[in-house]
């Protein structure tokens, strides 16, 4: 299957659902009038894309009617496209072209961080980058194991110790091996214990503290992972991630076993975050570098 048809497909729950209620809607009204804006924003709202982003999309849509004259509610359809591609575009490319650069990756336990981290490698490597893989995720033995089944998968080097450990020094391990073989991007495994935001806090500081000690001039990425499928609780768990770090990006997983899509929306426009990959499979490949125009692509296409 192409790099298109994934995403297509990867969206199709939320395709039926979302948009397959917009086409209905669109279908019932003959001219375009603000009760039509209304119920698209309702809708909107309904599919996860959150209210403010909603009613920025219509406001937008108003002034796009307004401008080029058009009638028809059936091409309301594309101007969506055109706007929701629009809204996600900027900051999608990963930032790393320093010899090593980091990539932190944060996240709740459950929404397959680890795995993710093992996807990313995999993408990285099939790119011509030597990856090291920190297992900074301490706290879960489960954790360091599943790491270094994805470290034997992707062809990653991995550095890791016993549960329990300092996860700074795990990371200050895997810098100096980096440095040494000459890697040229080091991904880091953390702990994701949410409920506790004092210690996930301190946690976070000391490896960034450690990150930036012994790599000043490096490019770094801080990568939040959040299930699709939870909706408006991943918006909730961005922003409170965010107190406690920095967040540079989002890597939106499960995208393929939820209507809820549209929270790809509610996070790029309502937090100023970009989507930088997207999940929609449970392949090593199914991890898939994120492309505005695709997705809007992908989550207006009729069929036609």
């Amino acid at each position: 299957m192409g790099f298109f048809s994934k995403i297509k497909e990867g969206l199709k729950k939320t395709r039926d659902s979302v948009v397959g209620q917009i086409d209905s809607m669109l279908k019932s009204f003959k001219k375009i009038d603000e009760e039509l804006f209304e119920e698209l924003e309702e809708l909107l709202v309904m599919g996860d894309v959150g209210v403010p982003t909603a009613q920025k999309i219509c406001d937008e849509l108003r002034t796009r009617v307004k401008k080029e004259g058009i009638t028809d509610p059936d091409q309301i359809n594309v101007l969506l496209r055109e706007i929701t591609a629009d809204l996600l575009t900027g900051n999608q490319e990963l930032n790393i072209s320093t010899k090593p650069s980091v990539i932190l990756v944060i996240g709740v336990n459950g929404v397959g961080k680890t795995t993710t981290i093992g996807k990313l490698a995999n993408d990285l490597r099939n790119r011509g980058k030597r990856v090291t893989l920190a297992a900074a995720d301490t706290f879960r033995a489960a954790a360091i194991d599943q790491l270094q089944v994805w470290a034997d998968r992707s062809g990653a080097d991995i550095i890791k110790q016993n549960e329990g450990s300092d996860p700074a020094a795990v990371v200050f391990d895997a810098i100096s091996s980096a440095k040494a073989r000459g890697n040229d991007v080091i991904i880091c495994d953390t702990a994701g214990r949410l409920h506790n935001k004092k210690h996930l806090m301190d946690e976070l500081a000391k490896i960034n503290r450690i990150i930036d000690r012994e790599l000043p001039d490096a490019d770094k990425e801080i990568l939040l992972v959040l299930d699709a499928t939870t909706g408006q609780n991943a918006v909730n768990q961005a922003v409170e991630f965010r107190k406690a770090t920095g967040i540079t990006g989002i890597v939106l997983t499960k995208l393929d076993g939820t209507a809820k899509g549209g929270v790809v929306l509610a996070i790029r426009d309502g937090l100023d975050i970009p989507v930088k990959y997207i999940g929609v499979g449970e392949q090593i490949d199914d991890l898939q570098p994120f492309d505005p125009q695709d997705f809007a692509k992908a989550l207006f296409d009729r069929g036609e």
